[in-house]
């Protein structure tokens, strides 16, 4: 086990970094139509199978709170770029997915959001230190062990 000292002073480093770079996202996102928020929504369900997503696995993959995708998705919803239907397999649950408005409006986002993340990890990092970036945060977050720890959700 890695020593405390260096855990904690690395975890300092990731979420310092992932601050700044939000905030530099957020100050040049490239839309006035939606916010950054509803493009995240928009981008988890576009990678989805069928373009289509559970709410409630939707709720894991943002950083916003239940109570705050819930309202985001109903805005959406009222603008028509999602749809909510109920989940057959849960009828409690919700189904959302991606209008073709939705879907065209997310494509335009990304190309000039993309833009961006480009400028703020392409001209910081080396290809090979993103590849190394990327292979880090995948084995973070595939840690089955940390997901069920309670510790592991102290920030």
């Amino acid at each position: 086990m890695a020593d405390r000292a260096i855990t904690v002073a690395a975890w300092e480093s990731l979420f310092r970094a992932q601050v700044t770079i939000m905030r530099a996202l957020a100050a040049e996102f490239p839309s006035d139509v939606i916010s950054l928020n509803e493009y995240d929504v928009l981008f988890n369900i576009s990678r989805a199978p069928g373009r289509r997503l559970r709410l409630k696995d939707l709720n894991r993959s943002v950083l916003i709170t239940q109570p705050s995708v819930s309202r985001l998705v109903d805005r959406l919803t009222a603008r028509g770029f999602v749809t909510k239907a109920p989940d057959p397999a849960d009828g409690r649950g919700t189904i959302v997915g991606i209008t073709e408005e939705g879907f065209a409006l997310f494509r335009r986002v990304a190309i000039s959001h993309m833009d961006a993340i480009n400028r703020q990890f392409g001209d910081a990092l080396s290809e090979d230190e993103l590849r190394t970036l990327i292979e880090l945060c995948t084995r973070l977050r595939a840690d089955p062990l940390r997901a069920e720890t309670p510790a592991a959700d102290a920030s």
